[in-house]
């Protein structure tokens, strides 16, 4: 039900026109004709990661040819690259393509070659080490880090993969509560002239992600632990009493949460150690978002904040968001996955 919603309101033909393309209209209702449309490159990743979880779920030949399509929608969207300035947002596009595997088609590979060389442009000394989070920029954060850091994991560049994993760990976990912090600013001598300390959501979801592909990669024990404590950390001192991760509004916080529930189902069908706990959290969520939906013309809506009912999607409102939406089902895809484990 939820993929059904979204495909049908959001997942479009480029321009409503061009043919063996797909891409994901970013609101709904559509704001009016004369409203400027942004280009958000990432949440169409997401898009993507999420229609593969379906047809993993549910095989189809007909979502199969739409992931084909919205693979060439992107590239074509970006002026027929699929690179940007954002580090962070070439890694997600990375680790959908890669999953998508011959799904991708003909380009998957070198669309992994072109981020992945980017990639390893992105990484500089200065500060300890990391990948800026855009190019020509003075920060490294977590949500550039952390994906590329699981990417190349998956590409079997386990020890710049382990590089990266380690620099995230030293530099940007929070004493006090354990948490991953967003990033720091460098220098232009190399040190670390400042530490951003918002704690978000996706933060956390990444350094577990990556934790968990170095665990099995790697075999180092220092990256079993390092995800221990992080779900931990997201267990006492991010989720309610009930389990239930924060919400971050509409826009790119819509989908902070949604990439957490993602990484904490993998956690917890890879690692014995961290089933109970992190499956809770995942159940949590689901169930809340889903008790919390509200029921309109196409499907259910999920709310930017799982804790609290949906509001109808309007002008202004964040459950407008695309972004808002793949969370929800994205968590929902997550439990799913681990209700089938058993």
């Amino acid at each position: 039900m939820a993929e059904r919603a979204v495909v049908r309101r959001h997942l479009r033909r480029i321009a409503g026109v061009v043919p063996g393309t797909r891409i994901g209209r970013i609101r709904w209702p559509r704001p009016l004709p004369s409203s400027p449309v942004p280009w958000h490159y990432w949440w169409q990743a997401h898009l993507l990661d999420c229609m593969i979880d379906a047809q993993l779920r549910s095989p189809e030949r007909r979502r199969a040819h739409a992931i084909g399509a919205l693979v060439r929608g992107v590239r074509l969207h970006n002026a027929g690259s699929w690179l940007n300035r954002y580090y962070d947002d070439i890694a997600w596009l990375g680790l959908a393509v890669q999953r998508a595997g011959i799904l991708a088609g003909r380009s998957g590979p070198s669309a992994l070659a072109a981020i992945t060389n980017r990639l390893h442009d992105g990484w500089t000394e200065g500060g300890g080490g990391g990948i800026w989070w855009r190019r020509d920029d003075d920060f490294k954060n977590a949500p550039a880090n952390g994906p590329a850091a699981i990417l190349l994991a998956r590409d079997g560049q386990s020890a710049f993969a382990a590089a990266i994993a380690d620099w995230m760990a030293e530099t940007l976990i929070d004493p006090d509560s354990g948490l991953v912090r967003d990033g720091v600013r460098v220098a232009s001598d190399g040190s670390i002239r400042a530490v951003e300390p918002y704690i978000y959501t996706y933060c956390q979801g990444v350094h577990l992600g990556a934790c968990v592909e170095l665990a099995e990669r790697d075999g180092h024990h220092r990256f079993t632990d390092r995800a221990m404590a992080i779900v931990d950390a997201m267990t006492h001192r991010l989720a309610d009493s009930r389990g239930v991760l924060p919400g971050s509004g509409g826009g790119d916080g819509g989908l902070f949460a949604g990439i957490t529930a993602r990484y904490l189902a993998d956690a917890a069908l890879r690692m014995p150690e961290l089933a109970g706990a992190a499956t809770r959290i995942v159940t949590a969520g689901a169930t809340a978002v889903w008790n919390g939906r509200a029921e309109v013309r196409g499907g259910p809506v999920f709310s930017a904040e799982w804790g609290r009912p949906a509001m109808h999607p309007g002008r202004g409102v964040p459950e407008t968001d695309l972004s808002v939406q793949l969370s929800g089902w994205m968590l929902l895809e997550a439990a799913a996955r681990l209700q089938r484990a058993g």
